[in-house]
């Protein structure tokens, strides 16, 4: 077996896995409406609160964004250690709680959930695992049902666990997120690993847009990854999988956190990957590029724009646009692997389960 092959492969499923997800996708909304604070229970919806760790908390950034554009309400990511370890006594009746975990099995994950449940929150486990311990503590369990995944860098867990929360915001409201554009994705994902067919053939980093990338910054050691908005959640993403597959240090940031100091760190030897936010946020990244190229700052693209170095379907919904940036950020990770001489598949000192407490 050839270094990243299984997460070749694994990156490769995805079509297949959203198609799935979204067939399923207004049986999973009703069901999250059936149990939504104010409709089974008495009372207003308070807020949203999201429960992750790892892939899954980069997952739970994309739903602080949309689950709060849906509802209307506020919408935040919990903090485990408040529970954990303060053993803060925290009133959550009337919130809605979304709690991640691709195995559901992260101890302090499955018990803060339970924590949560029993101070009157309305509980959503998001699993890949049918008889996790979480989906034991959860009023409702949305299954991502994306097969067994043997590399260590998740890749077809999280864009379905995106897709999940998805039905979540769309139990708010189903005007924000249409059955429409949900199910433009399995084709678009499809078309995104068609142009990359080769990357991790017999362990090669491939020629198409991924790899060209990688190999224009081969030598970085360091690296930024900036996005906005829903896009703000690939660019942690993918900032975590270059760090774990391809050992280089690469920081997510909020493009607009970014011009808040950050920014005054970059030059010519840290090059930047801005991924794209779509059209609300097109003036701020092109005066972010125009300032990149005056300061010699090297810096690539991803999104739907002409002339993308990291190209997303044209006309593609910015709910969606996330979901197809982070299979990008994957195939650029497992390129930039295999140009370092890297298995991605295990990487050093890493495991698939980490369990925290």
């Amino acid at each position: 077996m050839t270094a990243g092959s299984l997460m070749a492969a694994e990156l490769a499923e995805q079509p297949q896995v959203l198609g799935r997800l979204v067939d399923r996708h207004v049986a999973d909304r009703d069901q999250v409406r059936a149990v939504l604070p104010g409709r089974r229970l008495p009372g207003r919806l308070a807020g949203t609160v999201l429960l992750a760790r790892g892939s899954s908390d980069n997952v739970a950034v994309y739903g602080r964004y949309l689950i709060e554009l849906a509802s209307r309400r506020p919408a935040g990511l919990a903090a485990p250690s408040v529970h954990t370890r303060y053993e803060a006594d925290v009133d959550y009746s009337g919130y809605l709680a979304v709690a991640l975990s691709q195995s559901g099995a992260t101890p302090e994950v499955v018990e803060t959930a339970a924590r949560m449940r029993r101070a009157g929150a309305v509980v959503v486990g998001i699993t890949n695992e049918a008889a996790s311990p979480l989906t034991g503590v959860c009023d409702l369990t949305l299954l991502t049902g994306a097969g067994p995944e043997r590399a260590v860098p998740a890749t077809k867990t999280v864009t379905a666990q995106m897709l999940a929360i998805a039905a979540i915001a769309a139990a708010y409201d189903p005007d924000l997120v249409t059955v429409a554009d949900l199910g433009a994705l399995p084709d678009e994902a499809s078309a995104l690993l068609a142009d990359s067919a080769d990357l991790g053939v017999d362990g090669a980093p491939g020629s198409g847009p991924a790899g060209v990338v990688a190999a224009r910054w081969a030598n970085a050691r360091r690296l930024v990854v900036t996005g906005r908005g829903l896009a703000y959640a690939a660019a942690l993403e993918t900032a975590l999988k270059i760090k774990e597959s391809a050992r280089v240090h690469a920081e997510g940031l909020s493009s607009a956190d970014l011009l808040h100091g950050p920014i005054a760190a970059l030059d010519s030897r840290l090059p930047v990957l801005v991924v794209s936010g779509g059209e609300r946020f097109a003036a701020d990244e092109a005066a972010l590029a125009a300032r990149l190229t005056a300061e010699g700052v090297p810096y690539a693209v991803c999104g739907s724009a002409p002339g993308a170095d990291l190209p997303l379907p044209a006309g593609v919904s910015e709910v969606t646009a996330p979901i197809l940036a982070t299979i990008r950020g994957q195939q650029l990770a497992l390129a930039s692997a295999l140009l370092r001489g890297l298995d991605p598949d295990a990487p050093a000192g890493l495991s698939k389960v980490t369990a925290t407490h």
